[in-house]
């Protein structure tokens, strides 16, 4: 069995929607430091800033890393068609 076309944007939604999934992840443990460091703070002004920016993490990190995610595998696969048109694409033994 040779893989020789991979469908671009079917490729890039499940990619998008992990890279969404490990946004959600990271801007999560992303928040708990901000909260943390903006109750570290001496000034309620600090505490404010903290949870705003812990806040925004959560919105942010998972549209910044889906968005990044679906574009590079789309780039990704785009490259990999004309790759494997040019060599013939990757085999792999199926049992």
């Amino acid at each position: 069995m040779v893989i020789t076309r991979i469908g671009p944007i079917s490729c890039a939604k499940i990619s998008g929607a992990l890279y969404a999934i490990l946004g959600i992840i990271i801007g999560g443990v992303f928040s708990l430091v901000a909260l943390a460091g903006g109750f570290a703070s001496e000034t309620a002004e600090g505490a404010g800033i903290g949870a705003g920016i812990g806040v925004a993490a959560i919105i942010v990190f998972p549209i910044l890393y889906g968005c990044i995610g679906f574009f590079g595998t789309l780039l990704v696969a785009w490259l990999y068609n004309i790759g494997a048109g040019l060599v013939g694409g990757i085999e792999i033994d199926v049992q």
